[in-house]
């Protein structure tokens, strides 16, 4: 399902063409105008965020390498950075350390002088980044122990993908792979914005439910497995 696709079905399932909403702003000196494409494309970005908060699936997965800075033990993370899917340090001859997951305290407990250096072994998030004493809205990690010399990082992450909303080709992993959650919660997040029927709220909500069931037992099933190491799946005999 393509963007086009999926900004008509919204409209078409909802019998609504979501009109142009005009307001006077607070201080009453002009007016603001907000069409139905900027209502339905925050239903549509909405929808993504719940779905991509719900169900591992692979794009929601990016890497990047950076490089340590010799007696610095901070890190910054990537300015589309969620969470992390894993960390490693890459040594002189290439091989990879994968870092183990701490809080602050234990890496301020366990190396408690800056001075102590070697390889790192373990990582936590410890909070904004801070350039030129200005707080940003990114996150850095704290590495434990600081690192003696400059080393490749690689860093698997989890972050939003591109919405479809704004794909130049107006397709995207979830569009062209499982529709129907997108449409659903795309629905879902319109009719709470009409105050629709209770009932009908209630239709909609199953079948975004029944389509997540669906589009997890994918992410965090099907697509972790194979049937070499789990064995072909099989619906349980009934009866003799």
């Amino acid at each position: 399902m393509t963007y086009t696709e999926l900004f008509i079905a919204v409209k078409n399932y909802l019998q609504n063409d979501f009109p142009d909403n005009t307001w006077t702003n607070v201080a009453g000196t002009g007016t603001t105008t907000s069409d139905g494409t900027e209502q339905i494309n925050l239903f549509i970005t909405q929808a993504e965020e719940r779905i991509y908060n719900t169900v591992q699936i692979p794009p929601l997965r990016k890497n990047v390498t950076g490089v340590t800075s010799a007696n610095n033990k901070y890190l910054s993370c990537p300015n589309d950075f969620l969470s992390v899917f894993s960390m490693a340090v890459i040594d002189g001859t290439g091989a990879y350390e994968y870092l183990l997951n701490k809080d602050v305290n234990f890496i301020r407990a366990a190396y408690p002088v800056p001075t102590d250096t070697g390889i790192p072994r373990y990582y936590a998030l410890f909070g904004p980044t801070v350039i030129s004493s200005i707080v940003t809205d990114e996150l850095s990690f704290i590495l434990g122990p600081t690192p003696d010399a400059s080393y490749n990082v690689e860093l698997h992450y989890y972050y939003y993908p591109e919405s479809i909303t704004v794909a130049a080709d107006g397709r995207t992993w979830l569009g062209d792979n499982y529709s129907p959650v997108l449409l659903y919660g795309a629905m879902l997040e319109a009719y709470i914005f009409l105050k629709g029927e209770q009932d009908m709220m209630l239709a909609y909500k199953a079948k975004y439910d029944e389509a997540m069931a669906q589009l997890n037992r994918l992410g965090s099933g099907l697509e972790r497995g194979d049937a070499y190491r789990d064995g072909q799946y099989r619906i349980a005999k009934v009866g003799p």
